[in-house]
């Protein structure tokens, strides 16, 4: 750990190096942190400045809190997918969990599109994964998906597709970046041929085109991913907030 300074908050310069420590393995995903006390001790700071910190990254869904177990590394597991970062439905509100099918996976250059989308030059190397997704056995997601290819060094398809968890649990694991948070734009659109005939659908057909960036800390862009969803059998439905109870 690097020693702190006074020209910036306490709190601040320890949430930035615990950020960088479970960047960099130290904790792995699923595992404690140390208790407060012991963050306290080692970084020669008040337990009320550990604890604001452990907070900013509780609020960053870096970590997680168990009563009476203690804060933990947040896993990039089918849970946390399926309620944070996967908000397609069938017409009838049934959620599933996604089966997965690459077909496509190349290098490539970044181009303007996905440069400015992952703050690269559109000369940078980036890796180009093609999947459809399948909802109870129906062909329901055409995706997209952009990396930049510094950060996801040896990433091939053969281990891509041999991965025993979510994508973002083998960013997670593997490379060290967990996906914090994802903004998301929706339009509407029509299926080319290419797209109909991935799907199953006619040309022509009405898509719902889902646009995301996935970001993780200090707001570093990670992923551009563009989804195209059959809209006559599915539909995109995002729960914000929490329930009332009463």
């Amino acid at each position: 750990m690097r020693s702190l300074v006074a020209d910036r908050p306490l709190a601040e310069q320890v949430r930035a190096q615990l950020a960088e420590g479970m960047a960099k393995g130290a904790w792995k995903p699923g595992e404690a942190i140390p208790s407060e006390s012991q963050l306290a001790a080692r970084f020669g700071v008040a337990i009320g400045t550990i604890r604001k910190a452990v907070d900013g990254l509780v609020a960053q869904q870096a970590l997680v809190r168990r009563q009476g177990k203690g804060t933990f590394v947040t896993a990039h597991d089918s849970g946390r997918l399926m309620f944070h970062f996967f908000h397609i439905v069938e017409r009838d509100g049934t959620k599933s969990y996604p089966e997965v099918r690459t077909i496509d996976f190349r290098r490539d250059r970044a181009g303007a599109e996905a440069a400015r989308a992952l703050d690269l030059s559109p000369l940078d190397k980036v890796v180009r994964i093609r999947n459809v997704l399948s909802l109870r056995g129906r062909r329901a997601i055409l995706d997209d998906i952009t990396l930049p290819a510094q950060l996801f060094p040896g990433l091939t398809e053969k281990i891509f597709v041999a991965r025993e968890n979510t994508i973002y649990h083998l960013y997670q694991s593997r490379y060290g970046i967990n996906v914090l948070r994802a903004d998301e734009r929706l339009r509407g659109a029509v299926a080319s041929r290419e797209q109909a005939e991935r799907l199953g659908i006619d040309e022509g057909a009405a898509l719902l085109e889902i646009r995301r960036v996935a970001y993780t800390f200090r707001d570093r862009p990670v992923e551009l991913r563009v989804s195209h969803v059959d809209a006559a059998r599915f539909e995109y439905h995002n729960t914000l907030g929490k329930g009332e109870v009463l």
